[in-house]
């Protein structure tokens, strides 16, 4: 834990100090708790996503960080073949996240800055021909992910 620990000051001043050099990515560390941040991502540019859309994840660290992952969520609600919101029992959404380096690709190597990277990436460039959410893989939202009708998606902005 204390390693983990280390790591992830480590990570904030990092983030602290590189603010202004990824202005698409905002990483926010609990006061109380190391082990969760906020993130707040802008949409990709030339996507649906873009034009004003600020999407929030949450991330959950894990003790074992980084021999583990973080656990990544969506709190924005996001229209995208590689995430799927599910209804739980106690009304709470799931969230599941496709994407590789959050499973069975992860190495220590990885930073949560660089997660928000690939998650931003997975965004501009969605896997329609592999869905996790099967609700996108109708023919015409595969072929608007695919290219990039601005029309048809228009994220909320945030406030």
């Amino acid at each position: 834990m204390k390693a983990s620990r280390a790591r992830l000051f480590k990570e904030y001043k990092e983030v602290q100090r590189e603010k202004a050099a990824d202005p698409d990515i905002q990483l926010v560390c609990d006061d109380s708790n190391i082990f969760k941040w906020t993130v707040l991502i802008k949409g990709p540019s030339e996507t649906p996503y873009e034009g004003g859309g600020v999407f929030q994840l949450a991330f959950a660290v894990p003790e074992q960080y980084p021999l583990q992952p973080p656990q990544v969520r969506f709190l924005t609600k996001i229209f995208h073949p590689n995430v799927h919101f599910k209804n739980s029992f106690y009304r709470r959404k799931k969230v599941e996240i496709c994407l590789d380096i959050l499973k069975n690709a992860w190495s220590p190597a990885w930073t949560l800055q660089s997660v928000c990277r690939a998650i931003i990436a997975s965004m501009a460039h969605p896997e329609p021909e592999s869905p996790l959410n099967c609700d996108s893989d109708l023919p015409s939202v595969s072929c608007f992910l695919r290219f990039s009708d601005p029309f048809l998606f228009f994220p909320r902005p945030s406030r």
